[in-house]
């Protein structure tokens, strides 16, 4: 196997494994444990997967990390911007009430729906930009009814039936498109899939949550 197929069987391995991990109840508390162990592995396999990691690539994942924990930090403590919420233990160690891995899963799907985007036959920037924002939007739809069951995070003062505010949404939709346009300004050649894979795995893995 070469170094892409390995990547993207580590990627899909660990997904399924810890889908497997999630739906069984009695293994629910260990997994939930091992999720910021999870995002750190992702995050080593994206960064060997890209091509020519070099300063522009570390000063892309610095902007957005830094953007992604500012935003929610801002979000947590003033109520703007996504809404009126708590972040749970799941994701780990916070500073300042946030948890720190939160940039880094800015920064792993905003890098994997770039890349995916580059994989379009989308030719204008600003098309991609906003076609990749719809995705992250979707998914965070797809993640909010299962995030407050497994403690990601909570939302305050919420009406019955509703999991997340409207405005959360539209925030995902803006905010992804700001980092997308982001990635969109470093302009990195054309990435192998293995991001594309990660992301599919996403889906895929709060998807069946969705239906178990």
């Amino acid at each position: 196997m070469n170094k892409k197929n390995i990547l993207i069987a580590i990627i899909i391995l660990f997904h399924v494994v810890g889908l497997v991990g999630f739906i069984i109840p009695a293994l629910q508390p260990l997994f939930l444990k091992i999720v910021p162990f999870h995002l750190l592995l992702m995050l080593g396999v994206i960064i060997y997967s890209h091509q020519s990691v070099n300063i522009k690539f570390a000063y892309f994942f610095v902007t957005v990390f830094v953007f992604g924990f500012v935003l929610e930090w801002v979000g947590v403590h003033y109520h703007l911007i996504f809404g009126n919420y708590n972040y749970g233990k799941t994701l780990g160690i916070k500073l300042f009430n946030v948890p720190l891995l939160i940039g880094v899963d800015w920064f792993l799907l905003v890098y994997a729906t770039g890349v995916l985007m580059q994989y379009s036959r989308f030719k204008n920037s600003n098309t991609r930009v906003i076609a990749g924002a719809a995705i992250l939007m979707i998914l965070d739809m797809m993640i909010e009814p299962i995030a407050e069951h497994f403690d990601y995070w909570h939302w305050l003062g919420m009406p019955g039936g509703l999991t997340a505010p409207i405005e959360n949404y539209a925030a995902w939709f803006l905010v992804s498109g700001l980092m997308l346009g982001i990635f969109e300004a470093f302009k990195f050649d054309k990435q192998s899939i293995v991001a594309v894979a990660l992301l599919i795995s996403q889906f895929v893995f709060f998807g069946v949550l969705n239906m178990v």
